[in-house]
């Protein structure tokens, strides 16, 4: 057995400090599958439920509601991280764990069993406080069972997890929901779901830290969450419209239900610091920002998502509306990027625990990332597949290292203590960073479409106003310069047989259509090439996102990674990472 200084002060670790002592490889390894598959079911949610939407709203109406099917899960998926990572640390992994598994499968059956469009949004919620649950204590119990020194051999495995989810997702959501029902992509968690529930309930021991308070800070917890709602719904709905005089307008930062909620959100977010900076048990301890390892991952891998979520969730976008696929293949036509990232995840994590180094990793990931991301920027309405599939493949090489390997750092950096809740900050910058980024990006997005569609138009339909009888030129002319252009929603326009120019025809006077129609494929290939260059622009987004993490990262002290998994070495004073040396083992 390894010999290592305990936080009681002794030479060996207790069983409160190591849950790994006094389990087999066998009985780790079965946890581990059985946490994988936990975390399975919400990356597998994520992307199956996207699919069967539209039928959904076919069946349940509440058309003005549907949204928030998405908007509630991310809210409460999200507020809920950083608690149960404290409740992790102070209660054990295992009780919520199971609590996190068990609340989102009844929130799986709830939602499938719903008759009306109030109630999947109710049992959404309920799926999402499960959900809260699973990825961060997810990363938490490995970082329980597995030193810091073996861990990037497992921590790679979720990067991969989160890829085949993507694959996956798409094609068995829409199976389940054109051949059976929309139902059962809620009803196919239960098995998956209960083997991982038996599995850990079973093998997974229940640790309690010694000596730990269990008061916990409600008032730092009301506070938190009334900020973090605020704050995601303001981001979700800057993506949305209104109707003014009957026409559709993208919701302005200026709006009260956007700015204004970003800025309670951010003045909720500043009072839960300093409410936290002096509470007996906080949920975001304070001191852990002094620790320059920690701040830094946190920082870079906050950036790492806002580029990549802000810029990559256009891609789909653009196979659908330029190239016209259907939802399911441009899912899986963005497969070069999920093969470099799933590769280069478990490649990455493997290398941290064979050569003990992590920071040049990173590095290099965040080069490959900026390249990637750069390279997209070149998106144009004729590009070809292959070219494309090569920048998504860089890319991906460059994401899936973040997604491991800074789990490792953050962990590797923090006393054991605190595992917990360091792990589930890191999983909410993730996710915060990625809203705040489709947010941003979306803006950018709509702006540029704008800005590059409207003086394509013009030309376009100079010559349509020519071409037509002279007893119509008048009411052509008097159509393409009238509000009922902008009333022709973008979103609409994506997947096979949706198209722009008919979109415009359809939208004029009943005389005017064979003259329009006529001007289809040129009104067509003008939205293509202003939609290609919009989302290009948004790449650049990216770009400076991954560049900035890049800087982020330089800051990082490279710490000899524990071979132990009890707690490290204080940090200095003045929150200094103070190298520590590798433990020797001892018989």
């Amino acid at each position: 057995m390894e010999s290592f200084p305990a936080q009681n002060g002794g030479s060996t670790p207790s069983v409160d400090e190591d849950p790994a002592l006094g389990l087999s490889q066998r009985a780790k390894l079965e946890i581990l599958g059985a946490v994988l598959l936990g975390l399975f079911l919400v990356a597998l949610d994520q992307t199956i439920v996207g699919t069967a939407l539209p039928r959904i709203l076919t069946d349940l109406g509440g058309n003005d509601l549907y949204t928030w099917v998405v908007t509630i899960y991310l809210l409460t998926s999200t507020i809920t991280v950083p608690f149960y990572g404290k409740l992790s640390d102070l209660y054990g992994r295992r009780p919520m764990l199971m609590i996190g598994i068990t609340l989102f499968l009844v929130g799986s059956v709830l939602s499938g069993l719903s008759q009306e469009m109030w109630q999947l949004i109710l049992f959404r919620g309920i799926q999402g406080l499960g959900a809260g649950a699973l990825f961060p204590i997810a990363l938490a119990v490995i970082g329980d069972l597995f030193t810091p020194a073996e861990r990037g051999k497992y921590q790679g495995l979720f990067g991969a997890v989160f890829g085949i989810s993507f694959l996956i997702g798409p094609g068995l959501g829409g199976f389940l929901t054109d051949t059976v029902s929309w139902h059962w992509i809620f009803f196919v968690n239960l098995p998956i779901g209960i083997i991982s529930l038996f599995v850990i309930w079973r093998l997974l021991p229940t640790i309690k830290r010694t000596g730990a308070s269990r008061n916990f800070d409600y008032l730092g917890a009301s506070i938190f969450t009334v900020a973090i709602g605020f704050l995601l719904v303001g981001l979700t709905n800057k993506a949305g419209t209104h109707l003014v005089n009957g026409l559709k307008v993208p919701n302005d930062w200026t709006e009260l239900t956007v700015g204004g909620f970003i800025l309670i959100g951010l003045i909720g977010s500043a009072l839960f610091a300093f409410v936290e900076s002096r509470a007996k048990e906080p949920i975001v301890p304070i001191d852990l920002w002094r620790n320059r390892t920690y701040a830094s991952s946190i920082l870079s891998t906050f950036l790492v998502s806002f580029g990549f979520f802000g810029a990559i969730i256009f891609l789909p976008r653009w196979l659908q509306a330029v190239r016209h696929e259907s939802a399911t293949s441009s899912g899986y036509l963005i497969f070069p990027m999920l093969i470099g990232l799933i590769g280069s995840s478990i490649v990455a994590g493997a290398l941290v625990s064979r050569t003990g180094k992590y920071k040049a990793i990173i590095l290099a990931a965040l080069v490959s990332m900026t390249a990637g991301i750069a390279l997209m920027t070149q998106l144009r309405a004729d590009t070809e597949y292959p070219a494309l599939f090569f920048w998504m493949f860089v890319a991906g090489l460059g994401i899936g290292p973040t997604l491991s390997v800074f789990t490792i750092v953050v962990q590797n950096a923090v006393p054991f203590s605190k595992l917990g809740v360091a792990t589930s900050n890191l999983t909410f910058f993730r996710q915060i960073g990625g809203s705040v980024g489709l947010a941003i990006a979306g803006t950018v997005f709509g702006q540029g479409l704008a800005e590059k569609l409207q003086p394509a138009l013009i030309p376009i339909g100079m010559q349509a106003v020519a071409a037509a009888p002279p007893d119509q030129q008048a009411a052509l002319g008097s159509f393409l310069q009238s509000p009922a252009l902008q009333n022709i929603d973008l979103n609409d326009l994506t997947g096979v047989g949706k198209s722009f120019g008919t979109a415009i025809v359809n939208a004029s006077p009943e005389q005017l259509h064979p003259t329009l129609q006529a001007f289809v494929p040129q009104l067509d290939q003008a939205f293509a090439n202003a939609m290609s260059l919009a989302i290009a622009q948004t790449f650049w987004i990216g770009v400076a996102a991954a560049a900035l993490g890049f800087v982020a990262a330089l800051f990082m002290r490279e710490l000899p990674l524990r071979s132990t998994t009890g707690a490290p070495a204080p940090a200095a004073a003045g929150g200094q990472d103070r190298p520590r040396p590798p433990v020797p083992a001892s018989d």
